[in-house]
């Protein structure tokens, strides 16, 4: 097999040109996305677009960083907040209504542990996959091979080195569960403070309260 080969069925590869000219491809996408002016909303949409595909409700805020950009694939309703990196070796699938706060960084990258192994310039990548409606708070890191389930909360600042299960918070450095998400949450705000009466009428009303 080639590199490309080596590196998309997951193996040690090289960078070689072939993924250097790819990468190149995805800065010049970059370059317009981080560069069009931020007051611009339908052009930063546009260059979004142009990016990750045309995906419904997504809204990205540049600065956003990239390898390929190819290999990610995000659902419905995706928003990154500022200073997102996606290290996108290996595929990363993101699901419907998934919020990245500023500074996540997802990573499928990796280099081999043993100092003259890792000189000979192979790496590997291992794909990332996040279920629906997940919540990754701001400077948190997902390592590669790693799976987050579906409605999900990521604590802020969190290393996410292991998979976690559907409907859970977790949260620290390594990334841990810290419980289940239940009924007794669909009014929490913050911390103890519950959404206010007025707010909850328009949630219920807009049917978001099930």
């Amino acid at each position: 097999m080639n590199n490309t080969e080596r590196r998309d069925n997951e193996m040690a590869y090289i960078a070689d040109e072939k993924a250097f000219a790819e990468m190149a491809a995805c800065r010049k996408k970059l370059q317009k996305l981080n560069f069009t002016d931020r007051s611009d909303l339908e052009g930063v949409a546009a260059a979004a677009r142009e990016l990750l595909g045309n995906v419904e409700g997504m809204i990205v805020n540049p600065p956003f960083y990239c390898d390929y950009g190819t290999n990610i694939e995000v659902g419905k309703n995706f928003f990154a907040n500022y200073n997102c990196t996606i290290i996108d070796v290996a595929k990363v699938k993101i699901g419907d209504n998934c919020l990245l706060a500023p500074n996540v960084a997802i990573y499928t990258a990796g280099h081999p542990i043993y100092p003259t192994t890792r000189n000979s310039a192979y790496e590997y990548g291992k794909a990332v996959t996040i279920g629906d409606n997940v919540w990754i708070g701001g400077n948190s890191v997902i390592c590669p091979g790693v799976t987050i389930g579906s409605n999900v909360v990521i604590g802020a600042g969190s290393v996410v080195t292991k998979d976690i299960p559907d409907w859970c918070v977790a949260v620290g450095n390594p990334c841990r569960v810290l419980r289940k998400i239940t009924d007794e949450d669909k009014r929490k705000l913050f911390k103890d403070e519950e959404i206010d009466n007025e707010a909850w009428e328009d949630i219920v009303k807009r049917g978001f309260s099930d």
